[in-house]
């Protein structure tokens, strides 16, 4: 996979960061020596190793439209391609634990796109807090997929499929991602 030699670079950089203090006071929920837990009670689960959760910030790019609903449950909703060009609009829907509870997934149309955005009526665009899943449409993977390390000196990586658009990395509550 190509963003393993970037992202290793990143988690690196993050792991010094964080020992030499730089991180502590910025929100960020650093593991605790012994147990490896977050600190933080709302991320209460390993930072390293297979993810039960990762955090996705909202921003203004591949997660631009990631919140929650107004009945508490969280939502990610993207425009995927395959490799063969074919773009999709993806809805996932999550519980407000961040289990995934399901996936609307058509061809791309941006009327589509746009109907499915106004039908999250009531929703905050903010951090969302989810599992990673896979679901199979239009003969492809979508979801947020776990791929497990093939040697000793790589990490779990989850990745935003079809089309390997987005890339998270431990620790899994930093919120960002590689593209």
């Amino acid at each position: 996979m190509a963003f393993r030699t970037r992202s290793r670079l990143a988690l690196v950089m993050t792991t010094v960061l964080a020992a030499a203090g730089f991180m502590g006071g910025c929100g960020f929920p650093l593991p605790d020596a012994e147990s490896g837990q977050a600190e933080d009670s709302s991320f209460d689960y390993p930072l390293e190793g297979r993810p039960e959760r990762i955090a996705i910030d909202q921003n203004d790019y591949e997660a631009k439209h990631v919140g929650h609903t107004a009945d508490g449950g969280q939502f990610f909703l993207t425009t995927p391609s395959d490799f063969g060009g074919r773009g999709f609009v993806a809805l996932y829907l999550f519980d407000s634990d961040g289990r995934f509870v399901e996936a609307k997934i058509d061809l791309f149309a941006e009327e589509l796109y746009q109907r499915r955005l106004k039908e999250l009526d009531g929703v905050t665009f903010d951090r969302i807090v989810v599992e990673p899943f896979e679901v199979e449409r239009f003969n492809q993977t979508f979801g947020l997929i776990t791929d497990e390390p093939e040697a000793g000196d790589e990490i779990w990586w989850v990745t935003a499929e079809p089309g390997d658009y987005m890339a998270f990395s431990p620790p899994w509550d930093l919120g960002e991602y590689d593209t």
